[in-house]
């Protein structure tokens, strides 16, 4: 019995075992079906491996829950590796935009930038076009700034008003929108403008983020497709992560941008604060030594030299009148009166024709002008300079200006009793000394009139001839009068050229009229000797000054004795032998050295009305003898003889002679 029951328990077993057995290959498998889906996890394998093999190819087949467990954990296997995916896309996501970061950290110019922030846009979307608007915040849009992947000149350059199109709304609201087909999208304010680029590029799906500083928007970064779509939360979110590293950097590059700006200007500030320090001290070490010269006494051509060793140039100074009174490393010449005035008007130093012009003012009162040659470049600082040295030589000129007006004074007021004879004559020659004027030497006085010069312009240019030659000049009784000296005045009897205080009359009226730029009348006498014996010389001058302006002779100069029997009239002393020696000399000469009565005959000719033929029959020669007298009397006395004017003196000269005494020794003075 206990055989039989020991034969079938193993039996039993055996089949107890076979089933269990069976069950456990069973379990066995759905163990291996689900390590088979770890493995696959592990590997990062496709989608579609994960499905449950077909029933032919399971092996021993799953019981109902065996194969419900292996369902399940293929539906878990499946959410687990798309949770891995995503946390792997994600990753590799971050570690893109922690590089971007990087990236742009690493850039300096806002261009650079903007052009890298696109294009990393469209290396991790992976879409057709990237591309970057700004806000304009004074034109109050939107303008396309960088693209990447674009194709139209119109989509490059357009521009979005705020609210318009798909960007504008981004930039109005501050969130980000996408559409799958941009042109059928009709939650956009569509523009003709902004269609016809979004048409001419072939976008149809957008999507647009804003780049964010803080609350304010400064512009949209897009990414685009040629091909209808739609972007998933992930690519929004993705694109929204890249702007706001985006924003941060284009901050950071303009901020950067304004620094590097700022310190360049700061450097160039400091510089510019240099250079004019550098010009400041310059300047006042510059007047400094021109203030130095005027103070130690040093005269106009000092001053105009230090001038140009400062400003490395010729110098010029005129006065206001455009005489000439230094000159320094440069030739002679007129200052421009157009920049004189335009320098005057503006008070500052002006360029003409490569010369630089400063007028030289005392208030508004124009007392000169500095010419500076050789210096077209002038910068700012040497202008400056070049203003300041106008400044040193106005007090120059008003200095020498007060010296001169009491030299002036002095010397006025010793020209008054010399022509007045009021004071003590004996006291006069030593008044005379100290400024210069030696009254023991034979002086000439000139009484001078302008009827288009102001006549204070005709007394300063008196007074600069009488301090070149070293006489008096000054106004009596309202008339302007020089005194100078008998070396410029040489005595003789006759009107010839160089001879007699006539001479110098018409030199200086010439003289005069030339610098004042208008007709100067100038009578003369003299030469006198001694104080007492100038009030008869200038009432000499005054009535052949008036003369002269009577016969209608502006703008000439001369003597009394050389406006003939007029001035014989006219003077105090009658030289009637002087008045026949200038008229007739020439033919008394000829009549004494050769024996011959050209007198005579000239006197005939006159008597018979100047009729060559009643002559002939008076003088009882034939009328070609008259005829060859005549023509030798024209040759000695000059063609001009037989004019009305000059006829008259002959014949009055004539008649003087015949009723003159033989021994009377002014009759015929020596040849």
């Amino acid at each position: 019995m206990p055989t039989t029951g020991n034969t079938a328990s193993p039996g039993t077993g055996a089949d107890a075992g076979g089933g269990t057995g069976t069950g456990a290959g069973q379990s066995w498998s759905a163990l291996r079906h689900l390590r088979h889906l770890l493995d696959l996890l592990d590997q990062g394998a496709p989608a579609e491996q994960f499905a449950p093999p077909p029933a032919s190819a399971r092996g021993p087949r799953l019981d109902e829950p065996d194969a419900a467990v292996v369902a399940e954990a293929t539906r878990v296997a499946l959410r687990i590796r798309r949770t891995l995916g995503q946390h792997r896309r994600r990753e590799a996501e971050l570690a893109a935009l922690f590089d971007t970061a990087g990236d742009l950290a690493r850039l300096r110019a806002p261009d650079a930038v903007l052009k890298a922030i696109v294009r990393r846009a469209k290396l991790l979307l992976g879409t057709d076009v990237t591309y970057l608007s700004l806000n304009d915040d004074e034109a109050g849009d939107t303008y396309m700034r960088v693209t990447d992947g674009s194709v139209s000149a119109a989509f490059q350059q357009v521009r979005l008003g705020m609210g318009e199109g798909l960007g504008g709304l981004v930039a109005s609201t501050a969130r980000p929108y996408s559409t799958g087909d941009y042109r059928d999208d009709r939650r956009f304010r569509h523009t003709t403008t902004i269609d016809g680029a979004v048409t001419e590029e072939g976008l149809r799906a957008i999507l647009g983020v804003p780049l964010r500083l803080g609350t304010r928007v400064i512009g949209v970064l897009y990414a685009a497709d040629r091909t209808a779509r739609t972007f998933t939360p992930d690519e929004v979110a993705l694109l929204s992560s890249l702007a706001d590293h985006a924003a941060i950097a284009i901050d950071s590059a303009r901020l950067l941008d304004e620094t590097r700006s700022a310190l360049v200007d700061l450097n160039e500030a400091s510089r510019t604060i240099e250079a004019h320090s550098d010009a400041m001290r310059r300047a006042e070490d510059a007047h400094d030594r021109l203030t130095d010269l005027v103070l130690r006494g040093a005269d106009i051509t000092d001053v105009a030299t230090a001038i140009g060793a400062v400003l490395q140039g010729g110098t010029l100074i005129h006065d206001a009148d455009g005489t000439e009174l230094a000159r320094s490393g440069t030739d002679s010449g007129q200052p421009s009166a157009r920049a004189v005035a335009a320098s005057r008007t503006g008070g500052r130093a002006v360029s003409a024709d490569g010369t630089w012009v400063c007028a030289v003012l005392a208030g508004p009162e124009l007392l000169g002008s500095i010419a500076l040659t050789g210096r077209p470049d002038l910068g700012d600082a040497d202008r400056r300079l070049f203003e300041r040295a106008g400044v040193v030589t106005a007090l120059l000129l008003l200095q020498r200006r007060s010296v001169a007006e009491t030299e002036d004074r002095v010397r006025g007021e010793l020209l008054g009793d010399l022509l007045t004879g009021a004071a003590d004559p004996a006291s006069l020659p030593a008044r005379a000394r100290r400024v210069g004027v030696n009254l023991d030497h034979p002086h000439a006085v000139f009484v001078l009139h302008s009827a288009t010069a102001p006549r204070q312009r005709l007394l300063a240019a008196a007074a600069r001839v009488a301090h070149s030659r070293k006489g008096l000049a000054g106004l009596h009784h309202d008339d302007v009068v020089l005194v100078l000296p008998a070396e410029h005045t040489s005595p003789g009897p006759g009107p010839g050229p160089g001879v007699g205080p006539g001479a110098d009359a018409a030199g200086l009226a010439g003289e005069l009229g030339q610098g004042l730029g208008g007709p100067v009348t100038v009578g003369a006498a003299g030469p006198v000797t001694g104080p007492g014996r100038f009030p008869d010389a200038h009432a000499e001058a005054l009535r052949c000054r008036t003369a002269l302006r009577a016969l209608g002779r502006e703008g000439s100069g001369a003597a009394l004795g050389d406006l003939g029997f007029l001035g014989v009239l006219l003077g105090d002393q009658t030289d009637l032998g002087g008045y026949v020696r200038r008229t007739l000399g020439p033919v008394l000469d000829y009549d004494a050295r050769r024996g011959t009565e050209l007198v005579h005959t000239l006197r005939t000719y006159f008597d018979e009305g100047t009729s060559r033929s009643r002559a002939a029959e008076a003088l009882h020669v034939h009328v070609n003898t008259v005829v060859q007298r005549l023509d030798r009397i024209g040759r000695l006395l000059g063609h001009d003889w037989q004019r009305p004017e000059r006829a008259l003196e002959l014949q009055l000269a004539l008649r003087v002679h015949r009723v003159q005494r033989p021994d009377d020794s002014a009759a015929l003075p020596p040849a």
